[in-house]
């Protein structure tokens, strides 16, 4: 219509000129859209022969250069909203009008815009960036200066390669500027030279995404489909790698217009048939693309696989992109010669397929692509390429850092190593057997690197570690990849879980001793690297590591390479002897000058020696062993002790040795003496350990007198002293520990040492407390004395096998704690030497860690004499001290809350254990005191829940505080508000243990230990502890339905903890780290193995259960209540699930009386609508509870009278029941009449018009009928023929259809076929075996090994209900209902090739990924290559945009030439963008208003096309008997009035849908789909016929 009016004007006009300056005063975008229009007639009528004019030219030179390039500019800062959409239209007509103006002017315009965009840019850019990127745009295609073209395309690619803010200059320069230079004949080959970066148009090629959108425009010259093109595309290895980048790339856009411009080249290829062959980028690497007549069906092939796997990986839905995975391998086979073992196509194009699976966003196609290609790699043996080695060390590691990759397939079971893990184990083995041996070590040491490059998460590095580890042994990494691993343990795994870690730790020295060449590496770097190790993680004696470090060490020895500080220069190589002796003797040495040093040495060089001397000893007895030596010298290891012993022995005689060398010496003593045989109990079982010790014994004396000159005279005076004393005091029971593992014959000697320390400890203190000001060396004197009575307690209380308790300086010790005045600090004195203060910088010592550190030694001394000494207050209480006993505690309590106010949260540790002791004192007399004391207390464990070292210890001593057997005890009998606060704070407790695993197992531990397991021997003692039970049943009750449902990312945890675990003593970790018993399932098992211990004949016991059991029941009935249907291994239904475990636990334990009335509440709980687990119980409870009091058989059958409706959802419970009649029967003495009245029950049920019942009702009436047989029922003989005819026919059922399935399916089910209610009875069928064949998840199955892990609570030896029998746990899950579902989905997943797949229809050839969305309609679909489509969709009468976004879908997607619209302000509707996804910015879209339609119809007539309406008439043709014309405009009517009568006479024709159904019309949408595809149908034949 717009072409036809500006016809008109043109042709009314006159003059032209005069017309253009009209229309551009003042220039509005719909001016400018006139103005674009008019020069498009213009250029038309030239471009027919009619010549423009001089005057002319010069109008259109002045609308180009002082109205379009001016406004061109000022409109870049239009602002958002109505004036942005507006601006975007004033620019789209400029950009046009500016186009005309330079076809109609020629060059001198082109070069006259090109010079001032060229300057502009060149100078900068700035604002007017865009304007100028636009203006030469439009002037490329005539410009013809070779300078000038010189300088557009240098412009342009420096836009390209900007990483600045020109953003949007950068994509105009790309999607325009270049695609307009490369129509210049002149232009082309530098454009292509700049983008590949093959030019010198300077720099780098630019961004890839940039590069391909210039590369996607200039496709039509670069890959054309006529004569062969000049730069030739496929010849360009650079041009390859840009596209296969492309295919990579994280947007989606990108990676669209790499798909395009592969297919362009191939289907070129494939329709020339040329031979061409791509340069190789170097070396011996195959050709990036390649292609020849003789194998063009199998390239063909190949790459249509190819570019389907890219496409369907589009799609990211696991489900469309699974079926297309094994295409993978068949590009495999193609792309290997099997002849030559060599790439036929370049590996990297596989490489792109795998990195846009590892980047994806959906984490299962990730999962999916790394095993597919590890798998590949394992199984295909692939020909080396370097790129493979690249691959793997960059995005596949990227990918494998992934933690959720990692899970457990559904079908594994708990603790198997995740298919992942195995993978990469059997990946990287392979893998590496087929690398070269020059380019293992490198790709190693590279792969090792990788990890140390991020912050790994601690279940890939767990899992990365093991695959290096099982690598077969080869001499392949030197002192660079030992210290890559060095770091991989010291950065990368600082805050891992401690068993994750420490298993990684122990694989990554597996890893250093199968792949280090020992002749690279010496020995120091070795012992560094070992030294990474932590012993109370991974590495300690006795440990299967240790050995194997051991055989290495021995097998290597004098192998590896000479230190370069060796002192054996004659020798090449070094001995494990050599080099351990000379480290003993250099650590030793000390200079004279540092005598004086008041710092003291790092720990590193001690734990090295100390660590390195244990090897030597424990590779020395291996070596003898071997050997066969029966007498074993030691000369080795004496020889590593003498220089120590030496040192050792002149501690005490001689004064002057220098400060360093004792503290060096004291040093390597303490570790040693640290030392522990985790085999061994008695030391002496362990020969090294035990040759070590005994040598050790002789110095003792000295070293004794050493340190007790030091700690009781003034030699220790500086804050740097105090990590010396530390030193010395961390020596003392160690030294006691050492000769109670040897001899006691030092016994006499440690006596003196203790009477004399202690002595002069409290001589020290009270001289120093005389003093009013005191200096800092007295107040450090004072520390030090405190720390030594600390320790002096600490070792009475460890050690009462010495009976310290009786020397007399005990006693002065009890009177000077209980006179001491509690939470003094030591002030800080106002001057310091300057000596004192360097040595306070760099101690660990800051001054207020000396004072916490001396109040809580107060606390830990006052403990000792609260403990040992509990009625020595009352002893001496009218001689010297004036307070009583119960005032002296509340005194000392007030004490112990100011403590835990100025204490750090890590200092709190024994002000805890004293209330422990103060509190139960004073519970009644003070209780408010004691209310205050728990509340601090449990402030100080929450804000502790974070921390992981000192939370369990302080939590222990808090719940041992709280829930002390006598704190509860007087608690409950006043039932006040201490009983009310130990309530609150164990439920606030259970909710900590939500967030932090292990916190309920601590409580629940505890407890269950004092209440049955009181630590008195009095049997009243056993009958108070046990009333505690009672009294705080809530904890029991909880602890029997504990546990949450845990994320996935938790889920995984705890399935790596147990895939450690399962390894046992081949992972080191599993031996030295300490069950913390942290497992939630612990909880349960202390509550459980806690139940079993109960004895039901003890009237405390039985009321406890009875408690129990109602709670139990009514916590069930609240769960049901609170919703009354529930997913499958949801909270709710878990909660349920353990409710009845726990019942059934206790059921054998209840009296007849009280389950009289507690089985009602069970039937009730069978009416309930429950999943499978918890019917499996309840019925199980009713069998049992029937078994043994049959005459509970009257309130069973009750339960069949209620009305159908409520019986509903439960009948099959009670039916269940029935079918194991012959259990319930046993205890029956009247079993003829029970069974008659079981039979007459089951008989109206198999009636029943539900399926599921009457299967249930067979399955009872069989068990009953053959019963009743055996027993010759005589009344029901008439009933014989019947009944057995029933039940044959069942059997006999014909046919193949879901009854006869299930009918076999039911009776071979393990609640009938298999499981015994009496003789299944045992905790591991109720708590794992019943679980798991009801397909409860599997963190709820709790396996018989956790009862016996747990040991806290110990079962009796007679106890008889603990297996399961062996046919049922051999059985694997199959719920009868439910194996329809199973059965196919594991055939169609175990096919390797898919016969066919989905594949989204995407018509390439017809659409460019470049494509300018800013471009006019018209302008748009010429450039799509649509303008061959002669259908036009007129839907100005549709009003709905969900119809008119539908109608723009299907006119995209098949090709139609304009969709026409009453309004083009629809597209901006959401509803409208919802339904046309896109359609919009791909179809030429026109606005007609229905006023407007009369006329555009007549104009649309006049230019050839058939006016047909698709609306029912009384002359409308059958839309199946009508042929389409080529040129067709279909007209669609109103959704409700349909074509109005005023149209319909301009009309050519009426077309209508045959309809069969009764509604009278479709949906407008529909109905036009449906012409639609008709119209496309017809046109598609006759093509094919032409």
């Amino acid at each position: 219509m717009e072409v036809v009016l500006a016809d008109a004007l043109l042709a009314r006009g006159g003059d032209p000129c005069a017309l253009l300056r009209a229309v551009c005063a003042p220039l509005s975008a719909e001016r400018a859209e006139a103005l674009r229009l008019l020069l498009q007639r213009l250029v038309a009528a030239e471009s027919e022969g009619q010549a423009a004019g001089e005057a002319l030219r010069r109008a259109a030179w002045e609308v180009a250069l002082e109205r379009c390039r001016p406004l061109l500019r000022l409109g870049e800062g239009a602002a958002g909203g109505a004036a942005c959409a507006e601006r975007l239209r004033l620019g789209r007509a400029l950009r046009g009008a500016l186009r005309h103006c330079v076809q109609l002017c020629g060059a001198p315009l082109a070069a006259r815009l090109a010079r001032d965009a060229l300057a502009e840019l060149e100078g900068g850019g700035g604002a007017g960036a865009e304007a100028a990127v636009e203006a030469l745009a439009a002037a490329a295609p005539r410009l013809e200066e070779p300078a000038l073209v010189a300088r557009s395309v240098a412009a342009a690619l420096a836009l390209l390669r900007d990483d600045g803010e020109a953003e949007a200059a950068a994509a105009l320069a790309a999607g325009r500027l270049l695609p307009a230079l490369g129509g210049n004949g002149e232009a082309l080959g530098r454009v292509w030279e700049g983008l590949l970066g093959a030019g010198d148009a300077g720099g780098e090629p630019p961004r890839a995404g940039r590069a391909l959108l210039a590369l996607s425009a200039l496709c039509d010259a670069l890959l054309p489909r006529g004569a062969a093109a000049e730069p030739d595309a496929r010849l360009c290895p650079r041009f390859w790698r840009l596209v296969q980048e492309g295919l990579a790339q994280g947007d989606g856009l990108c990676r669209r217009r790499a798909r395009y411009l592969l297919k362009r080249a191939v289907d070129l290829c494939g329709s020339q048939v040329p031979c061409l062959r791509c340069p190789p980028d170097g070396g011996d690497e195959p050709s990036l693309f390649w292609w020849s007549a003789e194998e063009n069906e199998t390239l063909l092939r190949f790459w249509e696989t190819y570019i389907l796997v890219l496409e369907t990986l589009e799609g990211n839905q696991i489900h469309v992109i699974k079926p297309v995975l094994p295409k993978l391998n068949s590009l495999y086979e193609h792309a290997i010669s099997g002849e030559k073992g060599c790439w036929l196509f370049h590996p990297s194009w596989h490489m792109c397929i795998y990195k846009r699976m590892f980047e994806s966003e959906n984490k299962t196609l990730t999962k999916e692509g790394i095993l597919n290609f590890l798998e590949l790699c394992e199984t295909k043996h692939l020909p080396n390429s370097l790129g493979f080695s690249e691959f793997v060390i960059g995005p596949l590691m990227d990918a494998l850092s992934e933690s959720s990759l990692y899970s457990r397939t559904p079908g594994q079971s708990m603790g198997a190593c995740p298919p992942l893990g195995m993978r990469l184990q059997n990946f990287l083995a392979t893998y590496l057997m087929l690398l070269p041996e020059e380019e293992k070590g490198s790709f190693l040491l590279k792969f090792i690197q990788k990890m140390t490059s991020r912050h790994w998460c601690a279940v890939p590095i767990l899992f990365l570690s093991m695959a290096l580890a099982c690598i077969p042994a080869c001499k392949v990494l030197g002192t660079d990849g030992l210290q890559a691993l060095r770091d991989v343990l010291q950065c990368t795994m600082i805050t891992h879980q401690i068993l994750l870690r420490g298993a990684a730790q122990c694989y990554l020295l597996q890893t250093a001793m199968h792949l280090t060449d020992v002749e690279k590496v010496s020995l120091p770097e070795v012992s560094s690297f070992i030294l990474c190790l932590r012993p109370d993680e991974s590495l300690r004696r006795d440990t299967m590591l240790w050995i194997e470090l051991c055989s290495w060490l021995q097998v290597n020895d004098r192998n590896f390479r000479k230190s370069v500080r060796s002192d054996f220069e004659h020798q090449e190589t070094s001995s494990l002897y050599q080099y351990v002796r000379g480290l003993v003797v250099e650590y030793l040495k000390t200079p004279a000058s540092e005598r004086e040093n008041c710092f003291m040495p790092d720990w590193f060089e001690a734990k090295l020696v100390a660590t390195m001397i244990l090897l030597a000893a424990d590779m020395e007895q291996m070596r003898n062993k071997s050997s066969g030596k029966s007498n074993i010298e030691r000369i080795e290891l004496e020889a590593f002790l003498n220089p120590l012993l030496d040192v050792l022995m002149k501690l005490g005689s001689n004064a002057y040795i220098p400060t360093l060398k004792t503290d060096k010496s004291l040093q390597l003593l303490l570790k040693l003496l640290q030392t522990r045989s985790l085999k061994c109990s008695n030391t002496q079982d362990d020969k090294v350990l035990s040759f070590i010790w005994k040598s050790l014994m002789t110095p003792v004396e000295s070293i004794l007198e050493f340190i007790l000159r030091q700690l009781t005279t003034n030699e220790l005076s500086t804050v740097g002293d105090l990590d010396r004393c530390d030193l010395y005091l961390a020596l003392i029971p160690e030294i006691v520990n050492l000769c109670s593992q040897v001899s006691w014959k030092k016994l006499p000697t440690i006596k003196n040492f203790i009477l004399s320390l202690t002595n002069a400890s409290i001589r020290n203190f009270r001289e120093t407390n005389c003093k009013e000001e005191p200096t800092l060396k007295e107040q450090i004197r004072k520390v030090i004395s405190m720390a030594s009575l600390t320790v002096v307690c600490e070792i009475m209380d460890r050690k009462p096998e010495a009976h310290l308790e009786a020397l007399p300086s005990v006693d002065a010790l009890k009177r000077f704690i209980l006179f001491f005045q509690f939470n003094e600090v030591v002030k800080k004195p106002s001057y310091i030497e300057e000596k004192s203060s360097l040595c306070e910088e760099t101690s660990s010592q800051g001054w207020g860690k000396i004072v916490a550190r001396y109040v809580r030694d107060q606390w830990i001394c006052l403990r000792f004499v609260l403990n040992k000494f509990p009625m020595l207050g009352q002893e001496e209480e009218a001689s010297e001290l004036p307070l009583s006993t119960v005032e002296r505690s509340r005194k000392i309590l007030q004490s112990a809350l100011e403590a835990l106010t100025i204490l750090p949260s890590d200092q709190v540790l024994p002000v805890f254990n004293c209330m422990k002791v103060l509190v139960p004192k004073l519970l009644n007399s003070s209780e408010s005191l004691c209310i205050e004391a728990f509340d601090l207390a449990w402030k100080i464990i929450s804000s502790l829940s974070n921390t992981q070292l000192i939370f369990w210890s302080n939590l222990k001593a808090f719940v041992q505080f709280i829930f002390d057997t006598e704190v509860l005890a007087v608690a409950a009998s006043a039932k006040g508000q201490a009983y009310a606060k130990i309530k609150e704070i164990i439920f606030k407790l259970i909710d900590l243990s939500t967030a932090k695993t292990g916190v309920f197992n601590v409580v629940i531990s505890h407890c269950c230990q004092s209440w049955i397991f009181p630590t008195v021997d009095d049997r009243s003692a056993l009958t108070n502890a046990f009333l505690n039970a009672g009294n705080y049943c809530e904890l029991i009750t909880e602890a029997c339905v504990f546990g949450t449902v845990f994320r996935r990312d938790q889920r995984l945890i705890q399935d790596v903890h147990a895939f450690v675990e399962s390894l046992g003593e081949k992972c080191a970790t599993n031996v030295v780290m300490e069950s913390t018993n942290r497992d939630d399932h612990y909880v349960r098992v202390c509550a459980i193995k806690f139940l079993c211990l109960l004895d039901g004949s003890n009237i405390l016991h039985k009321m406890f259960m009875e408690d129990i059991v109602s709670k139990l029941l009514d916590k069930d009935e609240q769960v049901s209540r609170s919703k009354t249907r529930y997913y499958a291994n949801s909270l709710q239904h878990r909660i349920k699930n353990r409710i009845w475990q726990t019942l059934l636990v206790l059921l054998p334990k209840l009296d007849q009386n009280f389950l009289c009335g507690t089985l009602d509440k069970v039937f009730q709980a069978g009416f309930g609508n429950n999943q499978a687990s918890v019917k499996y119980f309840i019925e199980w409870i009713v069998i049992l509870s029937l078994h043994k009091y049959p005459q509970f058989l009257s309130k069973f059958w009750d339960c069949f009278c209620y009305d159908e409706e409520k019986l509903k959802t439960s009948i099959c419970t009670f039916l269940s029941v029935l079918s194991h009649f012959d259990i319930i029967l046993q205890n029956t003495s009247e079993k003829k009449t029970v069974l008659k009245k079981a039979l007459i029950v089951v008989l109206q049920w198999c009636f029943n018009h539900n399926f599921s019942v009457r299967l249930y009702a067979l399955v009872a009436l069989k068990k009953i009928w053959g019963m009743c047989r055996m027993l010759h029922v005589e009344e029901f003989e008439a009933l014989t023929p019947v009944i057995e005819s029933s039940l044959q026919q069942v059997e006999n059922m014909h046919g193949t259809g879901n009854a006869r399935r299930n009918w076999q399916r039911i009776q071979d089910h393990f609640f009938f076929a298999t499981f015994h209610p009496l003789e299944d009875y045992s905790l591991e069928t109720i708590f794992y075996t019943l679980p798991r064949l009801s397909e409860v998840a599997e963190d709820e199955w709790i396996s018989l090994c956790k009862f016996d892990r747990f040991t806290d609570i110990p079962l009796p030896p007679t106890f008889q209900w603990y297996q399961s029998q062996t046919e049922l746990l051999d059985l694997k899950p199959s719920d009868w209902s439910q194996q329809d579902m199973g059965s196919n989905s594991v055939e169609t997943d175990g096919q390797t090739e898919w016969t066919d797949v989905q594949k989204k229809i995407i018509p390439w050839k017809n659409s460019t990924p470049s494509l300018d969305l800013e471009m006019v309609f018209p302008d748009r679909a010429a450039k799509l290559g649509k303008s061959n489509s002669r259908l036009i969709v007129v839907a100005s009468l549709i009003d709905k945009p969900t119809n008119l976004g539908g109608l723009c879908r299907t006119s995209e997607i098949f090709g139609a030439s304009a969709l026409v619209v009453g309004s083009l302000h629809y597209v901006q509707d959401k509803q409208f963008q919802h339904l046309s996804v896109s359609a919009e910015q791909w179809l030429p879209l026109v606005e007609v208003k229905p006023s407007q339609l009369v006329d555009y119809l007549q104009q649309k007539k006049t230019e050839g096309y058939t006016i047909i309406g698709v609306e029912q008439t009384a002359k409308s043709f059958d839309l199946t008997e009508y042929c389409f014309p080529e040129k067709s405009l279909l007209l669609l009517g109103n959704e409700h009035e349909g074509i109005p009568a005023n149209l319909i006479h301009h009309l050519d024709v009426c077309v209508e849908i045959p309809q069969q159904g009764i509604i009278r019309s479709l949906n407008v949408h529909v109905s036009g789909a449906l012409l639609i595809w008709e119209y496309t149908r017809q046109q598609v034949i006759k093509q094919k016929q032409k």
